[in-house]
């Protein structure tokens, strides 16, 4: 019984879709249901305040101007000329490369070589003709001549051309003023190494304007040279020299958007309820933005985005009534199930969206949390748990709390009180065994919302002078959600036909007219369906089901049994088994019948919908084995369908926690000697005959849950077959003679009783070996 049990998964989402459809059957109220999410959404959207007056900076304000809600403006201005600022700071990038000097030198022994060679006249094509048109042809014919002579050659080529290359490989800058506008260095990047390097002083970098200089203030410490032939090389320079490094302004363009990109743009931060401009103050220009922004946001009567977000995450949050986190579809749902969350969730979104706009109109910040605080949404999650299971009872919590936070427009801090306060209501009204201790509940619920409360005010860092204000709506919220539960539970009794836990308890009553018909006419039947009771209230409880329901389903499981007492096995009382005269069929037909007068009886009595379902499903569809096999053995042809129970099968935990305690109790009675291990090895036969005929495969159960109703089960009908201690035999025959006194003189008939007060011929289990009218021993799980 410990072996998990495999559960089918859809293999797709068309087949999930196609799963919840036969599943559940909601009919127009999934309609509805999407309508309310639909509806709400637009309502948390729409925007029914009045625009506030723009000022513009320089005026006086007329009246004091407090922020609805919390915003963040940007001032684009500020954030332009920040951007500004960091570009500026951003270092341009030089390429750095020797091929301007690789070039630089050819030109030179071009033109060395043409004026040795005397050609500059003859060849226009040739370097030295372009240094002719670029000196003009006065200065060209001064210059040229000084440049043929030797000594100024061997000093330009030994001298000055490997001190030229030596300064290009560090670096030479064509203008320097150019270069100081960036203010925070240069990057370097060598396209030769591929390698980068920041100088971080700009001012370090020579440029071909001083390097020239420094060249003019060398040749003149040069005696060989005369000041023609200086004059000549400087002249030369100044037309020739290049710069190897040079600004890439694509490469710097790209780095400076990168990090313009990464600023972030100046906000100024409004908080909800912040006095933005007081009366009679001169507006400056952040105000200005602020007032601007505000009235920009108050002008628009819709926010879509707000809208179109709410509908999308409330959709996926409804997908929580369809399925459960193991991926099945969970019990059915109905058309009044959906009309009643779509219901709540529509008055409680209005009512939230009301008090926000009454807040509005108070123009008090404190006074409007304070009604956030009181607004009693626990009471109505509290009202669901009446109803549902966790799991949508949890789902209905998380969408009153995210719509309820939209339409007062606050924060997560607020989602987090009035979902933690819903689950503790929750908590609080399925313990609750009595009404008096749901009124008692107040307690610990205000206490519990008060911790929340604490944590959230924490995070919402709350003035200190608004807590005594708030604890007080505290308390108010959930003496609000007591009156709501105990207010509306009886409509929706009334009003849908649910039976909520106080309908429930009142159902467990013995001054119940049709629990008094039980007691008093079939006692047997009576005395089982205390015993199964018992089973399951234990069994529920340790797997999570809903004990209540299961309790009180199986004190009326068998109501219809009061259609034909005699024919039922625990109501004959040592009398004639009139199935003894009855054909199989007929018999079959009589035990038949007393789930279909059950069902009939429920709504006779207005027991409520899960409790006749209980009752329909608590045999599924099994065989009348017994009645079954006796037509066989008659030489009869039965159908199986003849003596099959209609169903349908278990579709709850609960109705399958019953159908298990029914088969193991009522076949409990044919043990001999019920020791422990005889018990426990009985149960564990029935639950796996149950299992294997498919009666649980449309319940939730699983083998971990099979276990632990194993051992519940077992630790119940132990106690009930326990040992008693065996009296010395006078004293065994004084109670014999007692108990047989007291019996004539109430009934005038001698007739012996067992320990349980009950007649012997009940509780011996049918050792004469009559037919019984259930289906069969320990091996079919037995019929009540």
């Amino acid at each position: 019984m410990t072996t998990r049990k495999k559960t089918a998964r859809p293999a797709s989402i068309l087949a999930l879709i196609h799963t919840l459809k036969a599943r559940h059957h909601c009919g127009w109220g999934l309609w509805a249901l999407i309508g309310t999410l639909l509806f709400l959404s637009l309502l948390a959207g729409a925007n029914f305040e009045a625009a506030q007056r723009v000022y513009v900076a320089g005026q006086v304000a007329e009246n004091d101007v407090v922020a609805d809600r919390d915003m963040l403006v940007e001032d684009s201005q500020a954030t332009k000329a920040r951007r500004k600022q960091v570009l500026l700071l951003q270092p341009p990038v030089y390429d750095l490369s020797l091929e301007p000097y690789t070039q630089f030198q050819s030109r030179i022994l071009e033109i060395l070589r043409g004026l040795n060679s005397g050609e500059h006249r003859s060849a226009p094509e040739q370097a030295l003709q372009r240094l002719v048109e670029e000196l003009t042809p006065a200065v060209a014919d001064e210059v040229l001549p000084e440049l043929s002579l030797p000594e100024v050659q061997t000093y330009l080529l030994k001298k000055l051309l490997p001190q030229i290359r030596e300064r290009m490989i560090e670096g030479l800058v064509g203008d320097i003023r150019a270069a100081r506008v960036a203010r925070s260095g240069a990057i370097i990047r060598n396209l030769d190494t591929n390698a980068e390097i920041l100088r971080s002083d700009i001012n370090s970098l020579p440029d071909v304007q001083s390097f020239l200089a420094e060249i003019s203030s060398q040749i003149r410490q040069v005696p060989i040279l005369n000041p023609q032939s200086r004059r000549a090389i400087n002249i030369l320079l100044s037309a020739t020299l290049p710069a190897s490094l040079t600004l890439n302004r694509e490469a710097t363009q790209k780095r400076g958007a990168a990090v313009v990109a990464t600023v972030e743009p100046v906000y100024y931060q409004i908080q909800k309820g912040e006095l933005v401009l007081r009366k009679g103050e001169r507006v400056s220009r952040e105000q200005q933005i602020k007032l601007q922004t505000l009235y920009k946001s108050a002008a628009d009567p819709m926010r879509w985005s707000t809208a179109g977000g709410a509908f999308l995450c409330a959709m996926l949050l409804a997908v929580g009534f369809f399925v459960a986190p193991s991926g099945k579809p969970g019990t059915p749902l109905r058309c009044k199930d959906m009309l009643l969350i779509s219901l709540l969730l529509l008055l409680f979104g209005i009512g939230a969206k009301s008090v926000y706009l009454l807040s509005l109109r108070m123009d008090s910040v404190s006074l409007f949390n304070s009604f956030a605080a009181a607004f009693p949404v626990a009471g109505a999650v509290g009202l669901v748990a009446m109803v549902f299971a966790a799991r949508r009872y949890c789902t209905m919590g998380l969408l009153l709390s995210f719509f309820c936070m939209l339409m007062l427009q606050a924060d997560f801090p607020l989602f987090i009180y009035y979902f933690l306060g819903g689950m503790l209501a929750t908590w609080l009204v399925t313990s609750a065994q009595s009404r008096q201790d749901v009124v008692w509940s107040v307690i610990p619920l205000t206490a519990g919302q008060i911790l929340v409360w604490l944590g959230t005010t924490l995070l919402a860092q709350t003035h200190p002078a608004e807590i005594p204000m708030q604890l007080t709506a505290v308390a108010i919220n959930s003496l609000l959600s007591l009156i709501l539960l105990f207010a509306v539970s009886p409509v929706l009794e009334l009003t849908f036909g649910y039976s909520t836990r106080f309908r429930l308890m009142e159902l467990m009553s013995l001054e119940q007219p049709l629990m008094q018909e039980l007691m008093v006419t079939i006692p047997g039947t009576y005395h089982h369906s205390l015993v199964v009771a018992n089973m399951v209230e234990a069994g529920a409880k340790a797997i999570g089901a809903n004990s209540l329901l299961c309790k009180v389903a199986a004190l009326y499981h068998d109501v219809g049994k009061l259609s034909y007492p005699e024919y039922f096995i625990e109501n004959q009382f040592g009398g004639p088994n009139k199935h003894d005269k009855l054909a199989p069929s007929m018999s079959a037909l009589i035990l038949l019948s007393h789930v279909k007068k059950g069902t009939e009886l429920a709504e006779r009595y207005k027991l409520g919908q899960e409790i006749t379902d209980i009752i329909r499903q608590h045999h599924g569809t099994r065989l009348i084995r017994f009645f079954y096999q006796k037509a066989l053995n008659l030489g009869e042809k039965p159908r199986e369908s003849d003596f099959s129970y209609p169903g349908p099968r278990p579709q709850t935990k609960e109705a399958a926690i019953l159908m298990l305690a029914d088969s193991v109790e009522a076949s409990s009675r044919t043990l001999s000697d019920p020791t422990p291990a005889r018990i426990k090895s009985h149960i564990d036969a029935i639950i796996k005959g149950i299992f294997s005929e498919g009666q649980l495969d449309e319940s939730e159960l699983t083998f971990k849950d099979l276990h632990f109703l194993s051992e519940n089960f077992q630790r119940i009908l132990t106690g009930i077959f326990h040992q008693r201690i065996a009296y010395p035999e006078n004293k065994i025959k004084d109670a014999a003679q007692a108990d047989r006194g007291r019996a004539e003189s109430r009934t005038g008939e001698v007739r012996p009783q067992t320990p349980l007060g009950l007649p012997a011929a009940s509780a011996r289990r049918n050792e004469a070996g009559r037919p019984e009218a259930r289906c069969g021993g320990p091996q079919t799980g037995g019929e009540n």
